[in-house]
């Protein structure tokens, strides 16, 4: 798309995201619905375009964590349609009320919810991602422009067709959303601070970085997910056998799949073998410190190996004096993703919580249920390492900025100044976190 075209596209993209951000909750999830339906209806053009685009992967040489993520299954259909039923199925998050004071007699004053306005999207090769961004986008009324990896360039256009198709006859049209296809597009948006109001960008390290170098627009994300497990001294080590299976074995190509287990040197003799073994039933490749080695066969641990993050079947075992050891570990090599403990220690556990500085902080399960779907999100545009406005995964919620609302009846400020000022009241009034009552009497 040339300069000047995607200039255009983009500015007309803005508008219609005001549009939407004024639309009923009845008309947002109608479309959702539709889309979902729509999806089902068009699978084998998506199928299609997907099978090319995983074939074409396969003869370039992608790596296999690539290509997992790449493909997009029928099961993956069900999982993003029922997504779509269940961002449906959603609290309204436009126009709540967060916060409500009336400043004097006929003075009130709410903090609403609103949109962030339009969000750019830049997604690794995940079309179930595309999916998932589109109707968190839809609900919370955001205009959403989508870039895609280009190794699904075939099934992003095909879904993107399929969503606007779905969209027609919609009052809400289909111009709040638009997929753009090539690097220089990316470039673009990157310089486009006044009409694009947020980046999101997913992928590698390398690439997240680069976008919060060469941009002013405010980016929202994370760039590593070098997730830890850490088994305590009074940990239920069956328990800590099936969750460090599943959290490194599960999905491994997931940005919240543990990449270093750290193990309490008191239970380390007892735990190792049998974690060894398996992780064996699932081919992961250990890299252990000398202490492990000691204990279990795997490869030995080279300079580097605690700030990999492998996203493959390949895990790092430490083993650590103490729990102060192990925060410290994860606060010196972690990325603050995602980490957890295993204990029935209740005092370790609160420890781990309060001490460990992360988006997500897990005790006894798998760091693989930092998820927007599973936490009940409906679903999530990323996860956030960010401390400023949203962290952890992000769903609706994220999407969300806020006014502040302020209805009078004819007063002035000069009212409230001077020699002889008037006293505010100041009186914060009850707010249940309904639709906003935009100024109503009380």
């Amino acid at each position: 798309m040339d300069t000047h075209a995607l200039h255009q596209r983009i500015r007309t993209l803005r508008s219609q995201a005001k549009i939407l951000s004024s639309s009923t909750i009845e008309q947002r999830n109608q479309l959702l619905l539709a889309i979902a339906d729509g999806l089902v209806r068009d699978y084998p053009l998506i199928q299609k375009a997907n099978e090319t685009d995983v074939s074409q992967a396969v003869e370039n040489g992608q790596k296999e964590s690539l290509v997992k993520r790449l493909i997009f299954s029928e099961e993956k259909l069900a999982a993003v349609t029922l997504g779509l039923r269940q961002v449906a199925e959603l609290e309204d998050p436009i126009g709540r009320v967060l916060q409500r004071r009336l400043l004097d007699d006929g003075l009130l004053l709410e903090k609403v919810s609103f949109p962030i306005g339009v969000i750019g999207m830049i997604f690794e090769a995940r079309p179930d991602a595309l999916v998932q961004i589109v109707s968190l986008c839809l609900k919370s009324g955001n205009g959403i422009i989508l870039k895609g990896g280009r190794e699904a360039q075939r099934t992003n256009v095909e879904l993107v067709e399929s969503i606007k198709r779905s969209c027609t006859g919609s009052a809400l049209g289909d111009s709040w959303l638009l997929l753009v296809e090539s690097h220089a597009d990316v470039e673009l948006m990157l310089g486009m601070e006044k009409e694009i109001d947020l980046l999101i960008p997913r992928g590698t390290n390398q690439f997240v970085r680069y976008v919060m170098e060469h941009t002013s627009i405010p980016v929202l994300g994370h760039a590593d997910g070098i997730c830890h497990l850490y088994i305590d001294e009074k940990a239920d080590l069956d328990k800590a056998v099936e969750i460090s299976f599943d959290a490194k074995t599960q999905y491994p190509a997931a940005c919240n799949a543990v990449e270093t287990i750290l193990v309490h040197q008191a239970v380390a003799g007892a735990f190792l073998p049998k974690l060894a073994k398996r992780l064996a039933q699932g081919n992961v490749v250990m890299h252990g410190d000398a202490a492990a080695q000691d204990l279990i066969s795997c490869t030995p641990y080279q300079e580097g190996d605690w700030g990999m993050e492998y996203l493959a079947l390949e895990v790092n075992i430490r083993v650590v004096e103490s729990l102060e050891q192990a925060i410290d570990h994860i606060e010196t090599y972690g990325s603050h993703h995602t980490d957890a403990i295993v204990s029935e220690d209740e005092m370790a556990i609160r420890k781990f919580f309060l001490q460990v500085d992360s988006a997500d902080v897990f005790a006894n399960c798998s760091t693989r249920f930092s998820d927007g779907f599973r936490f009940g999100l409906g679903a999530e545009v990323g996860i956030s390492t960010a401390k400023i406005h949203a962290r952890g995964p992000v769903g609706l919620e994220g999407l969300m900025s806020s006014k502040y609302l302020l209805k009078g009846s004819g007063q002035v400020a000069s009212t409230y100044s001077g020699q002889a000022p008037k006293e505010f009241l100041h009186t914060e009034l009850t707010n249940d976190g309904a639709s906003m009552a935009f100024g109503s009497e009380q």
